[in-house]
């Protein structure tokens, strides 16, 4: 008598219904997160404004007075230039002031408000009369007859008979040009360094009043021609000396002026000249209109970019750049404001905004319209509140989604392993009923059948008991496989593990199945040598193990069915092999085979009998011993399962059961 067999499914629907559980999570966590960062980002830009807004309230009214004391400030710089001695050479004033600043130039007048310096026009300052023939042939030497050696001893002649200096001066400066153009470079070198060191020359000017001795410096280096020349440096610094010397007699401004550029030209990177951009300021200043200024106060010059302030006495006229101005505005506010912690800068019209953008601005009026003093925090103590209360925004809500995300983990995974457990309630309730049914069953068919008699002899009779002992003994090992997955699942199986032969758990396993196999046309062949150590292990477990591997074998091997059971040791472990000709598996199978109820073949499951318990018995059997089970195994070519087990005296022999 035959009874098909039904499998039942390892998933009960539940799964289904599991989607709009894990959305409805997910949103629980996305949508709080989402209010949080909203509600933190409006927290922290709104804590910031507050903190610049009572920042700008409480620094605007003193920014406010210090602007407004500027014209103060203008008016006390206007009185440091009145009181220059007006006794004191211009040069001299003029120089003395560019050096103590705060000014870029100045332009001094007289009482009447005649231009002392830059004066209008240079002083012709009267020449000796030389005698008449000796210039004359000495001029006429050198332009005429083109003798400029002949010319040269006759200007030297002139020079050592002259009386005057300034005769001499011109003399001497003739001399050296006339020895250059006859070729003799060292002779003009020399005649012009005497020139400029001689004292008595010092003073000497040409009639146009441009002094000799600084022409004959600039002369002498460009025919030394660089710094390879041994006199080059000192010639050079001399020249700077001479015009950074404003002591009387002065130098007219424009020969100063030229000799500046000229020598800014031949050494880039010579000796400093102090003046020489207020030199070139106060000249571009007096060749345009002069713009009418009120003394004591600030006003644009007709130059771009150059303000001017007129001293009291209407004496001194100091100018200033733009650069400058920034730089005394800044250093005013500053100063009256007196506090700590910011720092100001004054923007220009022409400037770019600075970044990052400065927390106060405030614009400049009257002559200064488009100019703005920026405070900017120097110190981060004074946004330390707003950055304290920024932080606890942050953290706030950096916790609130932190524990909402761990809140939600932990629920999901609660909620899959209550899942997980009502799909494994499920699938076993389906099982038991179902593979207990099927035995009862035909156990009542076969005892109602006997009870009313319907049976030919007792030949019969017998064949209905045997049906009946075989289901029952089916039945056994069902219910014992349910109640090893139920103890199993709630960990109460206990083993008692003892020292025992392999070779006996091998006879004992095969002693089970031997007839059943037999009588079904399987060969089952046991190989067991005698030289293996014993194991430590629960006997009755391990039969269990041997058992439900060889039923699986049984169970997935179709005609001509050739099963090895085998166990071998070494390395410290005794290792019992299982080995049949079946289906197979695949690399995929092989992974979910020790799932419970899961049952790789349908076909075949409902040819045979089970329900998907036997291989995770015996993974947790094996687990519990110490050791592994392997499956190597390929579809069509039959499998070999090999459980390890530890050899009793090793390290690993004593597992906690």
């Amino acid at each position: 008598m035959r009874r098909a067999k039904r499998s039942v499914p390892s998933g009960t629907g539940e799964g289904h219904g599991l989607w709009p559980v894990l959305l409805l999570l997910m949103a629980a966590v996305l949508i709080p997160t989402a209010c949080v960062l909203w509600f933190m980002n409006a927290a922290v830009r709104n804590e910031r404004m507050a903190v610049r807004q009572k920042l700008m309230e409480a620094y605007r009214p003193p920014l406010e007075e210090a602007i407004g004391g500027l014209d103060e400030h203008w008016l006390t710089l206007a009185r440091r230039l009145s009181e220059s001695d007006a006794a004191e050479p211009p040069g001299e004033t003029f120089a003395r002031l560019v050096a103590a600043g705060p000014w870029d130039s100045v332009v001094i007048r007289d009482a009447e408000g005649g231009r002392l310096y830059p004066p209008v026009e240079e002083p012709a300052v009267p020449m000796g009369q030389p005698r008449t023939s000796d210039w004359l042939e000495a001029r006429q030497t050198e332009a005429r007859r083109r003798d400029p050696a002949r010319a040269a001893q006759l200007y030297a002649g002139i020079a050592s008979g002259a009386a005057d200096p300034h005769v001499r001066g011109l003399a001497l400066l003739s001399q050296a040009r006339c020895e250059n153009l006859a070729g003799n470079r060292d002779a003009a070198i020399a005649t012009l360094t005497e020139l400029a060191t001689d004292p008595a020359c010092a003073n000497a000017t040409e009639p146009g009043g441009r002094v000799i001795g600084p022409n004959a410096f600039l002369m002498a280096l460009q025919l030394m021609g660089g710094p390879e020349h041994p006199q080059y440096q000192a010639t050079l610094a001399a020249l700077a000396q001479g015009l950074n010397d404003y002591s009387e007699p002065v130098m007219p401004s424009v020969q100063r002026r030229f000799l500046m550029q000229r020598l800014k030209e031949l050494a880039p990177d010579g000796p400093a000249l102090l003046t020489a951009d207020a030199e070139e300021l106060a000249a571009e200043f007096l060749a345009g209109p002069v713009r009418p200024a009120e003394p004591g106060r600030l006003s644009p010059t007709s130059l771009e970019n150059v303000w001017q302030l007129q001293s009291p006495d209407d004496r001194i006229v100091g100018l200033i750049t733009g650069t400058t101005l920034a730089d005394q505005i800044g250093q005013a506010v500053a100063g009256r404001m007196a506090t700590h912690g910011v720092r100001t800068s004054v923007l220009a019209p022409w400037q770019e905004r600075p970044q990052p953008t400065p927390f106060l601005e405030q614009p400049l009026g009257g002559n200064l319209t488009g100019w703005t003093v920026a405070l900017h925090l120097d110190d981060p103590d004074f946004s330390a509140a707003a950055d304290q209360q920024v932080a606890a925004y942050l953290w706030t809500g950096f916790l609130v989604i932190f524990f909402t995300a761990a809140a939600v983990v932990l629920l999901g995974r609660r909620l899959l392993r209550q899942v997980r457990l009502t799909r494994l309630r499920n699938d076993f309730i389906a099982t038991v009923s179902h593979e207990l049914k099927t035995p009862l069953s035909g156990m009542r068919v076969l005892v109602d059948t006997l009870l009313d008699g319907r049976y030919q002899d007792q030949s019969q009779v017998r064949e209905y008991l045997q049906l009946i002992s075989k289901e029952n003994e089916r039945l056994s090992r069902l219910i014992d496989n349910f109640l090893s997955f139920s103890r199993m699942e709630r960990n109460k199986r206990a083993f008692e593990l003892t020292e025992v032969a392999p070779q006996k758990l091998l006879t004992a396993a095969a002693d089970v199945v031997r007839d059943r196999f037999e009588a079904q046309g399987c060969r089952l062949e046991v190989r067991a040598p005698d030289d293996l150590p014993p194991v430590m292990a629960d006997r009755d477990a391990m039969v269990t193990v041997l058992l439900n591997l060889l039923d699986n074998a049984f169970k997935y091997s179709e005609n001509d069915r050739r099963i090895v059971l085998s166990v071998a040791g070494g390395d410290g472990t005794v290792r019992f092999r299982v080995q049949d000709n079946g289906v197979g598996l695949s690399r995929r199978a092989v992974r979910r085979i020790f799932e419970p109820f899961h049952q790789v073949d349908q076909s075949l499951s409902r040819q045979g009998e089970g329900c998907g318990l036997g291989l995770s018995i015996v993974k947790f059997i094996v687990d519990a011993h110490g050791g592994s089970i392997d499956v190597d195994s390929r579809p069509g070519k039959g499998s070999t399962f090999t459980v390890t087990l530890p050899a009793a005296g090793s390290a690993e022999a004593h597992p906690t059961p």
